[in-house]
């Protein structure tokens, strides 16, 4: 247990705003429409619930005496590499109850390479939410030579026990689909939505309350205890930014040496900065679109400079060619051949706006982008109509809840936590007005990323556990803090700049590219996690690095 324990009179007050913020939360989910939403407001506002971000904040302090779980490590699923080991790890359904209800995680450990010469252990988190951690990478060759590196699924996810709202692939696609465009296509995924939460309120069970991240880091800190660390060390990329800066407040005098890159505002993901703010989606509030758009400008900038970039064209604005296509997306969809020659497909301006997003999340796909832009271009241009030659490949689509490194988790099972941890309008009606505000600043992006959240207008469930800050408890041990300054097409730069500065004691570091996470695509940022997590050494303030390839560079050869 981090915090100190507040006196009795704190801790009721403290336990009935949050169980009065739950209540209100739920009003607000069930009610809808502009009268809930401004009874909800007022009701808010008079009990001084918005001050200091304490509206969520939990009753829970710490693990709340829980039960430190027994890892019996064994061999993993078939299919995993032989030198990982695998284990299952009781934990509490609900810290309120510590010897409760319990449940089952998933849990997976890369020994370090060098087991005499070991430094302890880093836990990671690949990002989602609803990504399936079981089977972490080695971070680095030097991590993994002195590190045992451990990640779990999260409760509610994948092979821990999983939150299950439907019975068959085409329930489960009432929560997905293409963005709508059309007044009909938004009532129609206005009503899928509600279809899908009504059959989650119906089978999910009790975990759908207890899907918060502040449970998951409960959940990491009882693992902590489990491997017999002090501290806990940490790497978590994206969504697992987010969990990193919520162990890190939950117990600040536990955290050893902890890395967040790709990083999500706390405050935005949570409730907003401003209270008005909490009535906007929170993939509004996360201005994820334009990061989008900063991502696709430096893809332009890098696009115009190299020759053999397909959709180059000498004086043209690539910003203008591109809005074109949009344009004529808009009005039918684009036929282009397949890779290889094997037929054609047909891309619609959701699929190219998705594609498009896919692969900015590596400048390596810049080439496949390219090629992409300029057959659609070719194959919609009124002028030319070219049969366009096939593409080398279909650049990789835009990550959506449930999927994470080509694993199917469920749809329900990230949603499960954004909706838990986030305050968002009770009118789904409301999302088209924000996915419109957010077509003016990035098209196409906006649209895309706002309604990505619609669930959790109707979502059944609500975490009274969930955590909303303070974000500025301070850490024994400075957080390291990556971005990519180029754009960030999920993550915004920003959203790194500013957190380095909300949390406690945290030191920025840069890679001057764009993409979604910096590790891996520089010696200069894998050299700094060694240095942070070997010696405790931060990189000096200010410090920039540079990507090993430019996004149009051929790979390097493989030995």
């Amino acid at each position: 247990m981090a915090f100190t324990a507040p006196p009795v009179t704190a801790m009721v007050e403290t336990c009935w705003q949050t169980d009065l913020t739950w209540g209100l939360r739920r009003v607000n989910r069930f009610r809808g429409g502009r009268r809930g939403i401004a009874v909800l407001g007022a009701a808010v506002l008079a009990a001084g619930l918005l001050t200091n971000g304490q509206a969520g904040a939990s009753g829970v302090l710490g693990t709340n005496g829980a039960p430190v779980p027994e890892l019996q490590w064994g061999p993993c699923p078939a299919g995993t590499p032989e030198r990982y080991e695998c284990a299952e790890a009781e934990v509490p359904l609900s810290y309120r109850s510590p010897r409760g209800p319990a449940i089952t995680l998933a849990v997976g450990r890369l020994p370090a390479a060098d087991q005499a010469n070991k430094l302890g252990t880093i836990f990671y988190n690949p990002g989602g939410p609803g990504g399936s951690g079981r089977i972490p990478p080695e971070l680095t060759p030097g991590l993994h030579e002195r590190f045992d590196i451990v990640g779990f699924d999260p409760r509610g996810v994948a092979a821990s026990t999983p939150l299950r709202c439907f019975e068959s692939s085409e329930q489960a696609e009432l929560l997905g689909g293409p963005f709508p465009v059309t007044l009909a296509e938004q009532r129609q995924r206005i009503r899928d939505t509600a279809r899908a939460s009504a059959l989650c309120a119906r089978n999910a069970g009790p975990l759908l309350d207890h899907m918060s991240t502040a449970n998951v880091a409960r959940d990491m800190d009882l693992l902590r205890q489990a491997v017999g660390e002090e501290r806990t060390s940490y790497y978590g990329i994206s969504y697992g930014s987010h969990l990193g800066s919520v162990y890190a407040n939950i117990f600040p005098e536990r955290v050893g040496s902890l890395v967040i890159d790709a990083v999500l505002d706390p405050v935005e993901w949570t409730t907003g900065y401003r209270p008005g703010e909490r009535f906007h989606p929170f993939s509004y509030r996360l201005g994820s679109f334009e990061g989008s758009r900063r991502a696709l400008e430096a893809f332009f900038a890098a696009c115009a400079a190299e020759v053999s970039c397909a959709f180059r064209e000498p004086g043209a604005d690539l910003a203008a060619k591109f809005d074109t296509l949009l344009d004529r997306l808009r009005k039918e969809p684009a036929t282009i051949t397949l890779p290889g020659g094997e037929g054609e497909t047909e891309v619609t301006y959701q699929q190219f706006i998705g594609f498009t997003l896919g692969a900015l999340y590596g400048a390596e796909s810049s080439p496949v982008l390219a090629e992409f832009l300029q057959a659609v271009d070719d194959a919609t241009d009124p002028a030319v109509r070219l049969q366009s030659p096939p593409v080398a490949a279909l650049p990789p689509a835009a990550p959506s809840p449930g999927f994470q490194q080509d694993v199917y988790v469920g749809p329900e099972q990230g949603i499960g936590v954004f909706c838990a941890d986030s305050d968002n309008p009770g009118n789904p009606w409301a999302w088209g007005h924000f996915a419109r505000k957010a077509d003016r600043k990035a098209r196409g992006f906006g649209s895309q990323w706002t309604w990505l959240s619609l669930p959790c207008a109707t979502w059944p469930g609500a975490d009274r556990d969930r955590y909303t800050g303070p974000w500025n408890r301070r850490t024994p041990n400075p957080v390291l803090v990556i971005g990519n300054g180029q754009g960030d097409p999920a993550t915004p730069y920003e959203d790194a700049v500013r957190t380095s500065r909300l949390l406690g004691d945290a030191r920025l570091l840069t890679l001057d590219s764009f993409g979604h996470g910096a590790r891996g695509e520089s010696a200069c940022i894998d050299a700094a996690l060694d240095a942070y997590f070997v010696e405790g050494d931060l990189p000096p303030e200010g410090t920039v690095c540079e990507p090993d390839r430019g996004p149009f560079d051929a790979p390097a050869p493989t030995s």
